[in-house]
């Protein structure tokens, strides 16, 4: 398996290599990344659920026994659950928001696909993210997976960010580039 040197150069890296390698060994990779976007979506919910990652005052079992609580609940594999179990006991929870992105992008590597995280003022409609999707794929020539979330503070438009690359289409920086004019 060729992984990108930059992706497994970091710790959330590392963990995100040898969970990805289980997962091809188990025939699992969907099933894993399936989990741990629940997971990623959980955590963005749930200000409880990411204090629980961070507090160093909660002890390595109690945080095992919750996250694989939660892991469960969610209906996550046990791979998924076990390695969460074992980020816990290593006290590798805070790196999980890290380690989820990292094991989307060897998966996606391996798909030969890039993911676009696309913002948007409003929740954008199949049709359209259908839409952007088949732009995407256009101008980066290879599959584009589209990842959306919401965020009202841009007020329209878009923000689309693929790799390192980032296109902000959005009212917001574009009323901000206008008052900045303005200024002179």
């Amino acid at each position: 398996m060729d992984i990108s040197g930059g992706i497994t150069a970091s710790l959330a890296g590392r963990y995100a290599a040898a969970l990805f390698d289980l997962a091809v060994d188990q025939n699992q990779v969907t099933a894993v990344e399936g989990d741990l976007d629940n997971l990623r979506q959980a955590i963005t919910a749930s200000g409880d659920l990411s204090a629980l990652l961070t507090d160093p005052e909660i002890s390595r079992k109690a945080a095992g026994e919750a996250i694989t609580a939660v892991a469960r609940h969610l209906g996550s594999s046990e791979l998924t659950g076990k390695f969460l179990g074992t980020l816990a006991e290593n006290r590798r929870l805070a790196a999980l928001p890290d380690i989820i992105r990292a094991f989307n992008a060897i998966a996606a590597a391996q798909r030969g696909e890039v993911t676009a995280d696309v913002t948007s003022a409003h929740a954008l409609n199949d049709t359209q993210i259908a839409a952007l999707t088949a732009k995407l794929t256009a101008r980066e020539g290879r599959d584009v997976k589209v990842r959306t979330t919401v965020d009202p503070a841009i007020l329209g438009g878009l923000v689309v960010k693929i790799g390192s690359q980032q296109i902000d289409g959005s009212i917001r920086t574009r009323l901000n580039s206008l008052a900045q004019a303005m200024k002179g």
